[in-house]
């Protein structure tokens, strides 16, 4: 247990560095050498802290980032991360000049845009590079893929923008052998001998996503775009057997209140649970709903103490949350240890041999271990382990 000594409230993330490197090490093991990797920090880094993630990353290979937002950017760039930085959408017209005093090159999807950078580009006597970014199918983002050409040769008397990469993103790569996939790639394959045909450098060429990078290494191109893989997750069951990751955060609470409640007692808002046994502790822990625990999950999650699986009861508030933990089974008459203020509770993440994943928890809320990830907010102070 790493020392939280000078923490200021009795919940928070643990992040381990070192699982961050050894994932980013095995994706790139899976990857050709002339590929470049271009870690996703998107999100605060899924959640993780994406200044002191992109470091660990870099230190372990990646070669560029990629972000949301032109905040994310400017965050990195603050936080000393010196690599190439791509925002993988088009930003506000507004915002070009932080584009170009940070040197953050935004994905591009209009003419209008483009044509702007490089006005303000000449302004300051600089070349503005960007990503153009094709769209072969998600319907997201991005000029249709079959017009690549034609909106290069639009764009491309200007003096004062540079095309330093050309991507796309898949939708369905996760589904081994699906249609729409096969489609994607071959329009942006088609897009892209086609700007090669017409003498147009289409710069860092990149489409694979996680599940892509690690399912169809033929297309990996000169760069791929890694997520959820650096943060120990796999993107799908097909890709579980290909790699060893190492999940990086654990979400853990100290007890702050241990109940010996009578036979009856109801728990939390709506008293939606009742005590049925003598034999039951009802332990509070500093967590909820506005940390990223859904109140979806009331009643259907477990967490982990002393090693052993106990149940959340009630519905999780705000700040707060309860369990249930069995002093004594139905079929033994032996007791458990009790419980005490200040113990440690894990959320997600292992306790000896058990463990919480956040697929687990994702299958529980129906949603994806991504969004539980992000969802576990800022309010949670971070404990990094090297």
């Amino acid at each position: 247990m790493q020392d939280i000594s000078s923490l200021k409230r009795n919940a928070w993330m643990e992040v381990n560095l070192a699982a961050i490197r050894h994932n980013v090490r095995t994706i790139k093991s899976l990857m050709a050498p002339t590929c470049k990797l271009m870690a996703i920090v998107k999100a605060d880094a899924y959640g993780h802290g994406a200044g002191v993630c992109a470091r660990a990353m870099a230190s372990a290979g990646a070669q560029q980032f990629g972000v949301a937002t032109v905040q994310e950017a400017l965050e990195l760039r603050q936080s000393g991360i010196a690599q190439p930085i791509v925002l993988l959408s088009e930003p506000p017209v507004e915002t070009i000049d932080l584009l170009l005093e940070n040197d953050i090159m935004p994905g591009v999807t209009s003419s209008e845009f483009v044509l702007a950078y490089g006005e303000c580009a000449i302004a300051h006597d600089m070349v503005g590079k960007y990503h153009l970014a094709l769209d072969t199918g998600m319907t997201r983002i991005g000029i249709p893929a079959e017009d690549a050409v034609e909106f290069r040769r639009l764009v491309d008397f200007h003096r004062g923008i540079v095309c330093a990469g050309t991507y796309t993103h898949f939708a369905t790569a996760d589904t081994i052998g699906d249609w729409d996939f096969r489609r994607q790639v071959q329009r942006f394959t088609d897009a892209i001998r086609a700007l090669h045909e017409a003498k147009l450098y289409p710069g860092i060429v990149h489409c694979d996503n996680t599940a892509a990078t690690m399912l169809y290494p033929d297309i990996q191109f000169d760069m791929c775009r890694v997520g959820i893989a650096l943060y120990g997750i796999h993107p799908a069951e097909s890709t579980v057997e290909l790699a060893e990751l190492e999940p990086a955060m654990s979400i853990r609470a100290r007890i702050t209140r241990v109940a010996n409640p009578r036979i009856g007692d109801g728990v939390s808002y709506g008293m939606t649970y009742r005590v049925n046994t003598p034999y039951m502790q009802i332990a509070t822990i500093p967590i909820g709903y506005a940390d990223g625990l859904s109140r979806s999950l009331s009643g259907e999650m477990d967490v982990l103490v002393h090693g052993r699986r106990a149940r959340q009861v009630g519905r999780i508030c705000m700040d707060q949350c309860m369990f249930a933990y069995p002093l004594r089974s139905m079929t033994s008459s032996t007791m458990a240890p009790e419980l005490a203020v200040g113990d440690v509770v894990t959320i997600m993440g292992s306790d000896k041999d058990e463990y919480i994943s956040a697929d687990e928890i994702g299958q529980l809320r129906h949603t994806i271990a991504y969004e539980v990830l992000c969802n576990f907010s800022a309010r949670l102070e971070r404990v990094y382990v090297s």
